[in-house]
Formats: structure tokens, C-alpha cells, sequence
């Protein structure tokens, strides 16, 4: 989440023709990792070490479904291999290996298509679906952003994911194999939703950890322990939610367009559970709004209360000033240096004066207070 981020991703990319294969992103060491998983109603095959070679296109017969998850955008050659074999579009491919591209759907309809090669060859119809995975970096207390891409053909389905320590579609795996559940029973269409969901619910996560962020400075601000922190994790805050607001909001998109567009790969019997996620995604945005509303009350209360501690202090400040102003006449008066000045020859005007000073000031502060000022 650098700021300095979008201008390096601008140099890799400027003057390349569309559909030249450049990775844009963070510099990763390890070795991209396929995991080939097969499955249907009564069977599972899993393949955690597949090879290029092992991942061909699956024939429009093939009893299976075909889940390949790869695991590593950033070498290009393997990305332009998988291309090449499942008949991808070079600008397909491109926004899978660009990690500040933003969630966006594209739907190809099997027409023509040309690989890298400059060879023409005929495609099946795909949905392309790129979206943003959030995590909590609990160290440094930050939002971590993983780019992951979706393509789903008509019996088998691609996912994309920036190389972490952990597989985030690791649950949807362990459903394949504890059971012959819903994932096994349907589609690939079907296990594009399940792996938007795994998206979706992550969102909830981090949107309840900033909830109880904002309880906890909530609190803080009412009972005034507000300090000068408080307000920059306040901005903090408000800058997540703008980021999360932006991640988010087109993912809605995203769905809205899986259940109006008519698309091949896309089942009668899978827009319920899409319709499902569409609530979800509704819900983390309204979530997101009050949020949104709510940062900017607290904002606006801890500059309220810091506005009362200063009014408070300027109060104070001028009721010492009031209070002394006729104290310094009357010293300042005494403190002429007259020569026949009668009070000098008094043998109590010492005492006199003092009497008169603090009788002002007693006056004052009784004053003061029958008017509400202390």
C-alpha cells in the first residue's frame, strides 16, 4: 500500500503495447507453485507439485472438474504457458500479472482469440474476475492487499494469488475433501462463488476488527483520555476505510453483472448463492458507510472536546486576569513616587490597602460565581 507504488507500476508499463506480459508488483524469490485439484460428485484428485505440463485444457466431456491454483503472479512465462494452453487472452493475462489493476469482471465470449504468438486460435467462452484479498498484518497493524485473479471456463476454473505463506482457499480445499458437499455436487461456476466468498467473508474480518478499533477510541474520546495519537489513528482509520470503500464497492459490481449477463459458464442453479453473496457484499458497504459516519462524529467530537479544554483554560486565564487587573491599579497607584502622598503618613494605610484588595477580590470571585463564570 506504498504511495510510491502506482508511479514504479507506471514506468514497467509505459510505452508496452496492450497485452505485453510485465508483472507489477512486489519482488518475490520463491518459485510459482501449482496445485491441480479434480473432482466431482463421487471422486477427488488433488496434484499439490503439477507441473505446466500436467495442466492441459480439459475436453468439454471430461467427467471432472478442473481447478488449477496458482500460487505466484510474478513469473510471466508461467502465466503466458497457462495462457497458451487454456486459450487466455494476451489483456486477460496482463491484468492477472498487473497487482494494481482493480476488481473488474470481463466476459469473453469464445470467440477468436489470439495468444502470444500472434496465432489465432479458437477460445471457449471465460469469465475473468479480479479481486483484492485483505488481510490484518497484526504486526504492523496494517492492511495487507493480495491480488487474486479468477477465470472460469466451462468445466474448469483458474485462480490467481500473489505468493503468501498460506494458500487463502485452503478451507474451500478442505471442503473438497472432507465431503461430497455442494462444492463437489456442482459446477465450476459454483466454485467461482465459492472462492468470492472466502474473499467476501475476509472482508468482514477486517471490517470487525475496525469496529472494535473504533469502540476502543470511542470510549477513549467520551471519557476524555483523547491525546494527540488518538486523532492520527482516527486518520488511520479513516484512510483504511476509504482504501476497504474502494475494494469493495466493486465487487458488488462484479456480481451484480454475474447474474444479469447471460454467459454459458454460468448456471441457472448458481445465482442463488450469488444473489447470497450479493447481501453480503451490501452488507460489509453499509457497513462501511456507517463507519465512514461515524469516524468523522468522533472526529468531530474530540475536536470539540479539545475546542471546550481550551475555552476551559482561556476561561480560567481570564477570570486571574479580572481578578488582578484593579489588584495591579491599586499597587500600581501606591507605587507612585510622589513625595506627599497622605496614605504614606498613615500609620495603618498598609493594612488598610490590603484590606481593601482583598475585599476586591473576595467581591469578584463572588461576583463570578452568582453569574455562572467559575
Amino acid at each position: 500500500m506504498s504511495k510510491h507504488k502506482r508511479y514504479r507500476s507506471a514506468e514497467k508499463t509505459l510505452g508496452a503495447s496492450p497485452g505485453t506480459l510485465t508483472y507489477v508488483g512486489e519482488e518475490i524469490e520463491h518459485a510459482t507453485k501449482i496445485k491441480r485439484i479434480e473432482y466431482n460428485a463421487t471422486d477427488y484428485r488433488i496434484d499439490e507439485s503439477s507441473k505446466l505440463s500436467a495442466c492441459r485444457l480439459p475436453g468439454l466431456t471430461t467427467p471432472y472438474i478442473n481447478w488449477i491454483d496458482v500460487d505466484g503472479i510474478h513469473e510471466p512465462k508461467v502465466v503466458a504457458a497457462l495462457g497458451n494452453q487454456y486459450h487466455l487472452h494476451p489483456l486477460l493475462l496482463e491484468d492477472v500479472l498487473n497487482t494494481e489493476q482493480k476488481p473488474k469482471i470481463d466476459i469473453y465470449d469464445g470467440t477468436a482469440s489470439v495468444n502470444g504468438n500472434g496465432v489465432d486460435q479458437s477460445a471457449r467462452p471465460v469469465v475473468y474476475v479480479t479481486l483484492k484479498m485483505l488481510h490484518h498484518n497484526r504486526q504492523r497493524q496494517e492492511i495487507d492487499v493480495e491480488h487474486v485473479s479468477l477465470v472460469l471456463g466451462p468445466n474448469y476454473l483458474i485462480s490467481f494469488q500473489e505468493e503468501r505463506t498460506k494458500d487463502i482457499f485452503e478451507p474451500v480445499i478442505e471442503r473438497i475433501k472432507a465431503s461430497s458437499g455442494k462444492t463437489r455436487r456442482n459446477g465450476a461456476d459454483y466454485l467461482l462463488y465459492a472462492l468470492m466468498d472466502v474473499i467476501v467473508d475476509h472482508y468482514f474480518l477486517i471490517t470487525e476488527r475496525i469496529g472494535d478499533k473504533m469502540d476502543e477510541l470511542e470510549e477513549q474520546i467520551v471519557e476524555e483520555r483523547a491525546t494527540q495519537q488518538t486523532l492520527a489513528t482516527l486518520y488511520k482509520l479513516k484512510r483504511e476505510l476509504s482504501f476497504i470503500r474502494r475494494t469493495v464497492y466493486p465487487v458488488r459490481d462484479i456480481i451484480n453483472t454475474l447474474l444479469r449477463e447471460e454467459s454459458d459458464v454460468i448456471q441457472h442453479n448458481t445465482q442463488p448463492y450469488l444473489r447470497d453473496l450479493a447481501d453480503h457484499t451490501n452488507q460489509v458497504i453499509e457497513t462501511l458507510e456507517s463507519y465512514r459516519e461515524l469516524i468523522s462524529g468522533l472526529m468531530d467530537v474530540y475536536y470539540s472536546i479539545v475546542s471546550n479544554r481550551m475555552n476551559s483554560v482561556m476561561k480560567t486565564l481570564t477570570i486571574f486576569s479580572a481578578i488582578f487587573m484593579p489588584l495591579t491599579f491599586i499597587v500600581g497607584v501606591y507605587g507612585m513616587n510622589f513625595k506627599y502622598m497622605p496614605e504614606l503618613d498613615t500609620k495603618y494605610g498598609y493594612f488598610v490597602v490590603l484590606g481593601i484588595m482583598a475585599f476586591v477580590t473576595v467581591g469578584m470571585i463572588v461576583y463570578f460565581r452568582r453569574r455562572g463564570w467559575m
